[in-house]
C-alpha cells in the first residue's frame, strides 16, 4: 500500500504545490478501478465546509442499501495547503480523513463530495481518499471539472459519458427532472459503471444523493455553529 511506502504526514500535509503533485502522481500508481467485488453493507458520505482559516469537515455512516442513518463524526482542522484547482483534496483532504477514522465502524465504500477520476490527474478527493484508506470510493459533484459530455434528457434518470482525453472518466446524471445534472466518477476499487449504479441506489426524490444531503446539512450546520457572531 501506497501510506506503506511513504510517509502518512507527507501524504496529507504537502508544503508545496510540488510536493502535493508528487502525491498525487505516487497515488496514481496505486489507483485501481474495477468491478465493485461486494454490494457494501455501510456507506461513509463525506462533505466539509471552510470557515475563516479552518476546514470543517463531517462524515455520516449509513447503511446499504437502506439509507438509515448510524453515526455521525465532526473533525475541525486547521486551512493550511492553498485553496487550488486540482489540488482541493489536500485543502479538505486531511480534515475529512481523520472524521472518516473516528467512525466506530469501517465503511465498505466512501461517497464523496467531489470528484473521483474526472480530474486532471485523476486523482480528486475520492480517489485520494479511497487509496490511503483502501476502500471503494466514488465522487459525486455539483459541476465539471475536466472532460467533454452531452447535456442528459431532462427527465430523472438520463445520463451521458463523460469524457476527458478519449477515456470515460464518469457519468453526468440527471437526479431529478429539470434540476441540474450531478457529475459522477470512480474514485478507487469500483468502475465507472458501478459508481453511477451505487449514486442512483442512493436517491431519494432531491438532486442530491440522500448520504451527501446529510453529510452536508451537518457541515453546514458546524459552519453555522462555529461562525464568530
Amino acid at each position: 500500500m501506497i501510506v506503506d511506502k511513504m510517509n502518512l504526514k507527507q501524504i496529507l500535509y504537502p508544503k508545496t504545490i510540488q510536493e502535493a503533485r508528487q502525491v498525487q502522481v505516487a497515488l496514481l500508481k496505486e489507483l485501481k478501478l474495477t468491478t465493485l467485488k461486494q454490494q457494501p453493507s455501510l456507506i461513509a458520505a463525506v462533505d466539509s465546509a471552510f470557515l475563516d482559516n479552518q476546514v470543517l469537515a463531517a462524515v455520516c455512516l449509513f447503511s446499504f442499501p437502506e439509507l438509515n442513518l448510524l453515526e455521525q463524526q465532526t473533525i475541525i482542522e486547521p486551512h493550511v495547503f492553498p485553496y487550488i484547482s486540482g489540488f482541493l483534496s489536500f485543502c479538505e483532504g486531511p480534515a475529512v480523513y481523520k472524521a472518516i477514522q473516528k467512525l466506530s465502524q469501517k465503511p465498505g465504500l466512501i461517497l464523496v463530495d467531489g470528484q473521483g477520476i474526472a480530474h486532471p490527474r485523476k486523482m480528486g478527493l475520492a480517489s485520494y481518499l479511497g487509496i490511503i484508506l483502501n476502500t471503494p470510493s466514488v465522487g459525486c459533484a455539483k459541476s465539471r471539472l475536466v472532460g467533454s459530455f452531452e447535456s442528459p434528457g431532462p427527465q430523472r434518470g438520463s445520463c451521458s459519458e463523460i469524457r476527458h482525453k478519449g477515456d470515460l472518466v464518469g457519468y453526468v446524471l440527471r437526479s431529478r427532472s429539470g434540476v441540474k445534472p450531478i457529475y459522477i466518477s470512480p474514485g478507487h476499487l469500483i468502475n465507472q459503471d458501478d459508481s453511477l449504479k451505487l449514486v442512483k441506489q442512493c436517491l431519494r426524490g432531491f438532486r442530491i444523493p440522500e448520504p451527501l444531503r446529510q453529510a452536508h446539512i451537518l457541515s453546514q450546520k458546524m459552519k453555522s455553529l462555529n461562525r464568530n457572531p
